[in-house]
């Protein structure tokens, strides 16, 4: 076995984290570990002596952006987490690699479908109802239509496939390994769905939901790429829901929509509530340093907190800019101490507290091309001078010396950026480091080292610690203490506390 030497050298680190009475057989853990990446994280070993030390760290490399992704603590050892993880059902698409997130999608909004043959598990029946169903997952949140067809060529092509089948590049590998697999919007094979007939697919019972597993699949044949947020239905490994629920997170959606817009008749908008600092699942639109500060932007409000001091300062978007639309998509500042905001296909300049004049200008004005609607992140790095555009999987990059995009790019996020295997939401530099958030997630990393080096909540910066609302009742409605910029949930010291009191009493005595 070629791959012996480097297996071997590998125990030394694999086994101290086994005890000795429960250890694993680790060339065979090896073995799976390194399939794994293969197929799912884009490892490519060169040549037959594994034992070199470009090799290890390779491999190393790769399973510290695997663990990255699933939010496992970031070793690059294969721990009993790692191995867990490694052995679940999932879907056969990569979490990195060709397919992903894919703009802009199919360029038409009218989408045919055609089951080319049925698996023996389940009725005709319940195999058309999943399929439809799956599909209506993705139309009540898009302007997409799904018709089915009998006979030809369909723009979705689903099939019940086995191990090595047809012209399809990727295969099946036997009972509860990879459920399915599917292809980006394209020609050819692009939009194609395969399922693997060797598993027990159901339609509520035992063994595989087809209707979850399909819905999944035909993300990617819509453009999207895997998501690390365990809640969405593009989470890569299977997770059995209730068939009746509906399987979409938010998340799912934004990206969906961010590649097809909202529905034709939309749904109506939510009542607005204020954000809460320390709510564990607090996700943020834009980040940005400014001077000394650093921006978290959230619907309408936005956090400010200050180098070397501990308070966090809370208010609205509009008590600062006035003009500048709510729900931003991305923020950045750049060598000229200015902000850029970015929302759509449209961005604003902003100097000190003042709205440049000849804003908002398009997108466009800075390179991007046409089929590029908005941005989802963007950072300026000081040592470069350049700054990264984030869309999707991909990285745009930016000379700010010359005002021009640099060529090459864009560049998928994960190669530039190894670890990062991510759609990016929010993103800044601090004190030499990245951060870079993905829902309630975010990710610190090393451009010197080109890994990440730890994985964080987004609110970590807040010094999150029990509310004092629970221990200290006012019997305040926060929705008040909110309107005033001020929440005793954010630790404050005692004069804000004292703030809170004061408008407190101002509002009794405002019904009296």
């Amino acid at each position: 076995m070629k791959n012996l030497p480097f297996l071997f050298l590998f125990l030394i680190t694999f086994s101290s984290v086994c005890p000795g009475g429960q250890r694993m057989d680790n060339e065979e853990s090896m073995q799976l570990a390194q399939a794994y990446l293969n197929q799912f994280y884009s490892l490519e070993i060169e040549g037959s002596h594994l034992i070199q030390s470009k090799n290890r760290s390779l491999l190393a490399g790769k399973i510290r952006e695997m663990q990255a992704f699933f939010g496992l603590t970031v070793t690059g050892k294969l721990d009993s987490s790692t191995l867990e993880i490694m052995k679940k059902p999932r879907c056969g698409v990569p979490d990195v690699g060709q397919y992903g997130y894919t703009l802009p999608g199919w360029r038409k909004r009218n989408i045919t479908y055609r089951i080319m043959n049925y698996t023996p598990d389940m009725t005709r029946a319940d195999v058309n109802e999943a399929i439809q169903k799956a599909l209506a997952v993705w139309s009540k949140v898009t302007p997409l239509t799904f018709t089915r067809i009998s006979k030809g060529i369909a723009d979705i092509m689903i099939a019940f496939r086995t191990k090595v089948h047809g012209w399809c590049p990727r295969y099946f590998d036997g009972p509860l390994g990879v459920l399915g697999h599917a292809f980006p919007p394209g020609l050819g094979l692009g939009g194609d769905t395969h399922f693997d007939e060797d598993e027990n697919w159901s339609k509520d019972g035992e063994g595989f939901s087809l209707f979850l597993v399909a819905a999944h699949e035909f993300g990617h044949s819509l453009g999207l790429s895997h998501s690390n947020d365990q809640t969405a239905l593009m989470f890569p490994n299977y997770v059995s829901l209730d068939p009746n629920k509906y399987p979409l997170s938010q998340d799912d959606i934004s990206g969906i929509q961010s590649i097809y817009g909202l529905p034709s008749t939309p749904a109506k908008p939510k009542k607005i509530t204020l954000p809460h600092a320390c709510d564990p699942n607090l996700t943020f639109d834009a980040i940005t340093t400014f001077r000394r500060e650093v921006m978290f932007f959230k619907g309408r409000s936005l956090w400010r907190i200050y180098q070397d001091i501990a308070d966090v300062e809370f208010e609205s978007i509009a008590s600062l800019w006035p003009s500048l639309p709510v729900n931003i998509q991305a923020a950045y500042e750049n060598p000229r101490d200015k902000i850029l905001i970015f929302k759509n296909d449209s961005f604003w300049m902003i100097s000190g507290y003042a709205i440049l004049p000849e804003y908002p200008k398009s997108i466009y004005t800075l390179g991007f091309p046409r089929y590029v609607r908005k941005i989802d992140a963007a950072v300026y790095d000081k040592i470069t001078r350049k700054t990264y555009f984030f869309v999707g999987i991909w990285c745009w990059r930016y000379d700010e010396m010359t005002q021009t995009m640099d060529k090459g790019y864009p560049k998928r996020v994960v190669k530039y950026f190894p670890g990062i295997g991510i759609r990016v939401d929010a993103a800044f530099q601090y004190k030499g480091f990245f951060y870079f958030s993905h829902g309630s997630k975010q990710f610190e990393y090393d451009p010197k080292a080109k890994n990440v080096t730890r994985v964080m909540k987004t609110n970590t910066w807040f010094h999150c610690k029990e509310p004092l609302s629970s221990s200290f009742n006012l019997g305040v409605n926060k929705e008040i203490i909110h309107s005033e910029g001020v929440d005793v949930s954010y630790h404050k010291n005692l004069k804000l506390l004292s703030i809170t009191i004061v408008q407190f009493l101002k509002t009794i005595y405002a019904y009296k």
